[in-house]
């Protein structure tokens, strides 16, 4: 158990890392392609949470359910709203007489 938690604490560690080194202008394109790996996590996080018997694999098993499925809402938000901004809007210029 100790081992899992272990990897846990690693994993979150290296990610904060390899994201703060991101700069700003890569990060929507990189969220909307993190979405299919966050896909990966949610699945993982079901079969761990249903393979492995105790409360607290239970718990890490949901949390990383939760903290997943809002990665994936919230990159595919976030990839819309910039799929908006390269929509071409209608000019008033171009009204039919």
């Amino acid at each position: 158990m100790l081992q899992y938690l272990t990897y846990f604490v690693l994993a979150a560690f290296t990610g904060r890392e390899v994201i703060s080194k991101v700069p700003q202008t890569l990060h929507t394109p990189l969220m909307s392609g993190s979405n299919a790996i966050s896909g990966i996590t949610i699945v993982g996080a079901l079969v761990a949470s249903g393979m492995f018997e105790g409360v607290w694999v239970k718990w890490l098993g949901v949390l990383a359910l939760v903290a997943a499925t809002i990665n994936v809402v919230g990159g595919f938000l976030v990839t819309d709203r910039m799929l908006q901004m390269f929509k071409k809007k209608p000019s008033a210029e171009r009204q039919p007489s």
